[in-house]
């Protein structure tokens, strides 16, 4: 079973190597972004359609363990 983590991803030759949603040009940090300014999650997927509904909540989750400070180790695209 894929685990909401499991979406997001780093790979070097992708954004610099910053955290992604499943190894497409979108990272994390825009999504985030989007959702402190108040949009809602159909919103961003409407916005960005290689977007899935799932990879809202991975971002979320994604941030709230940086936030713990907790180690977390995500998965090369590659």
């Amino acid at each position: 079973m894929e685990t909401l983590l499991s979406r997001i991803t780093s790979d070097p030759e992708v954004c610099g190597g910053q955290p992604c949603v499943r190894g497409i040009r979108i990272p994390v940090s825009l999504v985030l972004k989007h959702l402190a300014a108040g949009r809602t999650a159909a919103q961003i997927v409407d916005e960005f359609p290689e977007l899935e509904t799932e990879d809202i909540p991975a971002c979320l989750q994604y941030a709230a363990w940086l936030a713990s400070g907790r180690t977390v180790v995500i998965p090369s695209a590659a």
